[in-house]
């Protein structure tokens, strides 16, 4: 496998890379690059850049690709005729050579060396544009290559299907079959200067650049007040793709352009002020955003990931204090602002009902308390906007209308132009929400507080343990499934706190069906477990697709009316501490807590 990874791959780099721990006798460097493929799944892939097939490199590209290839070759009839989509983000990895761009160019060769025509972007591009311009062009496949949020040493492989959505299964292991069918590069693959002089090629950037902002702009409903807004907004990219997109987005809502952070704003794969390039993190991430706030007397922080599809914000509180806003609170926020805009064009009574919004099963049930209020539907999704795109996607081909959707980890889609989170929308859409509710002298934390009061609360705790050995991960999730030693039987309680309903999306066991079969796809390649308790509580344990973690994800639900939010969030806390040490048993388990 060795000599023939060097033998095959034609980049000297990584070639380079292997001999030298093949010299230094480095055993457990080169079992880690060799011992087990890659593995495809509805995410595509995500892993360190380097040689070997466990990372991401020329070879492992053009294997990847041409798998792919051959998979839409059997699905379509006409991708010779339609083609597929290609963008990139910024990142680079100098010791093994890789980097979004050459991995783009030479997934461009292995498409073109079939006569199937590519449009590649000419620079980088924000991750939504790859769905964008799958829908817009009506291609068979998008490809996106990055790695979010992930450590610099990290790159990825995105997939998108015809419907302008992720792939979900069947297709990930039809196309994971499919990588292994072809393995050995075909002889064309390599040839990235005559793919990019090919007739085949096209560059779609100007094109798609404009066409984006025109669509987004259906969504800008306060032109008057955004041009004479006076609020101050500072827009971070965190050294990612997003600053120029941003700037664009502002410019097409007529908002005043955000303040650039600009130690960040230019893309630099070394993320060099930053430890996670991760806006999640919170304000570790923020510290330069803010203290230009402070210069430039703003009250407002916008923040993108690395590839802009997802959204941070954080708000001056009049005690001075920086408020960043979660997940959930950002959902609640953009899903109020969604459907008031909405209900302010809509006069007909009737058209609600086909109105739909969606959120994953982990993020807050907040979206479903505006929808019994206001008339809408609701619909809950597993966790991954693939789920979300998808179910879009089969609701706007009936005819329904998808407003809005939302994940906790900071992503939303507020556009059906873009079946998958979109961090650059949703910035401007952000932007126009804060001006409005300037001319209201109310700020986003008071509009949180008039939507609990009027919705209920909606009290949310998340957080994740780091381990790396799956079968800790494996036992930890079978003693819950076998909690009196038998099997199948879970947890009746968890300290004082009594549990009314057990979901297990691995096994496709749920208490509250009749049948107690869930109505959720179940994926037995993940571990996922949530527990309802009987105080309103709701608690998911999951484990990562794309990370070392198992995650819990916590809320708290009251009535419109219980504003007691002290005591809300007292029994929360209690809630997760418990939760923490009867089910996570992290001493025992030798579990590494979320790092401060």
């Amino acid at each position: 496998m060795l000599l023939w990874h060097v033998f095959i791959s034609q980049n000297l780099k990584t070639a380079s890379m292997v001999r030298d721990m093949v010299k230094e006798g480095a055993v457990e460097a080169l079992k880690k690059c060799f011992s087990s493929r890659m593995e495809f799944g509805t995410a595509g892939l995500r892993a360190a850049m380097g040689p070997g097939i466990s990372c991401m490199n020329d070879l492992t590209i053009i294997q990847t690709t041409q798998g792919f290839c051959r998979y839409l070759e059997e699905n379509f009839g006409n991708l010779k005729e339609r083609g597929v989509v290609i963008g990139y983000d910024a990142r680079a990895h100098p010791p093994s050579g890789g980097s979004s761009k050459r991995f783009s160019s030479l997934a461009a060769a292995v498409f073109i060396s079939r006569g199937v025509p590519v449009h590649l972007f000419s620079d980088i591009t924000p991750t939504p544009f790859v769905p964008f311009t799958v829908s817009h062009l009506g291609l068979c496949a998008g490809i996106m290559v990055t790695a979010s949020h992930n450590p610099k040493q990290d790159n990825g492989y995105k997939v998108y299907w015809e419907n302008g959505a992720q792939i979900v299964s069947p297709h990930d292991k039809g196309i994971a079959t499919a990588i292994e069918e072809n393995l050995e590069p075909w002889p064309e693959s390599w040839n990235i200067e005559e793919a990019l002089k090919s007739p085949l090629l096209k560059d779609p950037y100007q094109d798609i650049h404009a066409q984006y902002f025109k669509a987004i702009q259906k969504h800008c409903h306060h032109r008057d007040i955004n041009k004479s807004s006076e609020v101050k907004i500072v827009h971070t990219s965190v050294h990612g793709v997003g600053h120029a997109f941003v700037q664009s987005a502002f410019k097409a809502f007529d908002l005043h352009p955000p303040y650039a952070v600009e130690e960040q704003k230019d893309p630099d794969p070394e993320f060099p002020t930053v430890k996670y390039p991760n806006p999640e993190e919170g304000e570790g991430v923020l510290t330069l955003s803010f203290a230009l706030a402070e210069r430039e007397g703003a009250a407002f922080v916008l923040a993108n990931d690395p590839d802009a599809d997802r959204l941070a914000i954080a708000e001056k509180q009049q005690s001075g204090q920086w408020r960043v806003f979660s997940g959930n609170e950002l959902g609640a926020l953009l899903g109020w602002w969604m459907f008031r805009c909405w209900k302010q064009q809509n006069s007909d009574k009737d058209a609600v009902k086909s109105l739909y919004m969606l959120s994953s099963t982990v993020s807050s049930k907040i979206l479903r308390a505006i929808a019994l209020k206001e008339g809408f539907h609701f619909e809950e999704t597993l966790t991954g906007f693939k789920w979300m795109g998808n179910r879009a996607r089969d609701l706007l081909d009936q005819g329904k209308t998808v407003l809005f959707a939302f994940e906790e980890a900071i992503g939303y889609m507020c556009s059906p132009s873009v079946l998958d989170k979109d961090g650059v929308s949703a910035a401007a859409i952000a932007g126009e929400m804060i001006s409005y509710l300037a001319t209201k002298k109310t700020i986003l934390s008071q509009q949180l507080t008039a939507i609990y009061d009027e919705y209920g609360y909606h009290i949310s705790k998340n957080s994740y343990f780091i381990c790396h050995d799956q079968d800790v991960i494996r036992s930890l999730f079978e003693r819950l499934r076998n909690y009196s030693g038998q099997k199948d039987s879970y947890p009746t309680e968890c300290g004082r706190f009594s549990i009314s309903a057990v979901r297990d999306l691995t096994t496709g066991y749920d208490s509250n069906q009749p049948n107690n079969k869930a109505v959720l796809p179940t994926s037995s390649s993940s571990q996922m477990i949530t527990f309802t308790f009987s105080n309103g509580g709701v608690a998911t344990m999951r484990t990562s697709g794309t990370e070392p973690k198992i995650k819990y994800y916590t809320e708290l639900c009251a009535a419109p009316g219980n504003s007691d939010v002290t005591q809300l969030k007292k029994e929360l806390d209690d809630l997760v501490d418990a939760i923490v040490e009867n089910f996570f048993e992290p001493e025992k388990n030798k579990l590494q807590p979320k790092p401060e």
